[in-house]
């Protein structure tokens, strides 16, 4: 496959949320991305349908499915790990070991190999063996304190800690430490956990607080939605704006475009005056509809942008040009990022159904195709249903 990680292999033993993320930004990248699968079954709830087999974040994959409680499921994943670069796991801390697919029997097999361990609280700490979701962790970080323009926090999806904190953190802790390989040979485990990546995010607002620069209280700063020059407006048809003229320069142009020449808008930095700029800002944002807006801020650098649902973004004239968005079989997503210049990135194959390359991926094991076969008739081994 094109794409700088395509000398790469990677085994994801399937799970949810961060693990396959990072998985999908390695196999955006032109990894190859082997997942072991669960025997295919149908879905037992709404829940357990909507966690499986995402058709976004699972692009890109082989599958292979396998009854993990056998040995000798075990023994074929250790032979692909044999030859693999890198091992994503997102269970908690102990059950890799007690399914045998733990950091020292891997690297029995294959001292190289780079083993990436996903969890929400990390591998140690007095949380470590608890269940928690995206919310939990990000609450632990102080990113969650701070976000909402209510007396309530305001979750912001799961962006924080899943993705952000946690995928995009694994998925930087795998490169790093496959390029240590290179030096020094050996391997390492990699200890991502989300509430390590969500303090992480919240690196510079820290760095503003020790400087006095940043209450520790929702909407009281610049960035939180108190100030009147960064947040979202209402325009008359509904819709909203995103403004965040911060710099002096950006502002004028704001105030010039809006048509304002009201003198108590030259206080931009007097906190004191936010609350009622913003409501004088709110009246005069309503005068018009966003696309209204959009076409007097055009080219400009007061830093206002439409907000855009899901339905719009494709459409919109500087994604289209980037081709931010793609649909193949007319499913909406995002593209493989970022750019490279040389090794450019392209979309992956969709996602698989479970057991979609089980023979194939046996056969590249080692396994001939009469042991193939016996696995799975043993039912240790298994391929995808017929659609």
């Amino acid at each position: 496959m094109p794409g700088p990680l395509a000398h790469l292999t990677v085994i994801e033993l399937a799970g949810i949320g961060p693990g396959p993320f990072a998985c999908m930004l390695l196999a955006d990248m032109g990894a190859r991305v082997i997942r072991i699968d669960r025997p295919p079954t149908p879905a037992r709830s709404d829940l357990d349908a909507l966690m499986r087999n995402d058709s976004v974040v699972d692009r890109g994959r082989q599958s292979l499915a396998l009854d993990m409680k056998d040995p000798r499921a075990v023994e074929a994943v250790l032979r692909l790990v044999a030859q693999a670069d890198l091992l994503v796991e997102g269970y908690r801390p102990g059950v890799a070991e007690r399914l045998g697919l733990g950091p020292a029997v891997c690297h029995a097999r294959n001292p190289r190999l780079v083993y990436g361990r996903m969890t929400g609280w990390g591998q140690t700490g007095p949380l470590a063996q608890t269940a928690g979701h995206d919310i939990n962790y990000v609450a632990l970080s102080g990113a969650l304190h701070a976000i909402g323009t209510g007396p309530q926090p305001l979750p912001p999806l799961n962006l924080v800690g899943d993705y952000g904190g946690g995928g995009m953190l694994l998925a930087l802790g795998l490169l790093a430490a496959h390029a240590q390989v290179q030096a020094s040979g050996q391997g390492q485990v990699v200890d991502a956990a989300m509430t390590d990546g969500a303090a992480l995010l919240m690196a510079a607002i820290y760095g503003m607080k020790a400087k006095g620069f940043w209450q520790d209280a929702r909407q009281s700063n610049f960035l939180d939605g108190a100030a009147h020059f960064y947040g979202t407006y209402e325009c008359s048809d509904g819709r909203h704006v995103a403004i965040g003229a911060i710099e002096p320069a950006f502002y004028r142009q704001l105030l010039e475009l809006c048509g304002i020449d009201d003198p108590a808008f030259e206080r931009q930095w007097e906190r004191g005056e936010w609350a009622s700029l913003r409501e004088k800002l709110a009246a005069v944002v309503r005068t018009r509809t966003r696309d209204e807006w959009c076409a007097v801020f055009d080219g400009s650098d007061a830093c206002v942008a439409p907000v855009l649902s899901m339905e719009e973004v494709a459409a919109h004239p500087h994604n289209a040009a980037r081709q931010t968005f793609v649909a193949p079989d007319g499913v909406l997503q995002p593209a493989p990022a970022p750019r490279f210049d040389r090794t450019p990135s392209v979309l992956p194959g969709v996602a698989p159904r479970a057991g979609a390359d089980t023979e194939a991926l046996l056969t590249q094991a080692g396994y001939s195709a009469s042991e193939v076969a016996a696995l799975l008739a043993a039912r240790i081994a298994f391929t995808a249903p017929a659609a």
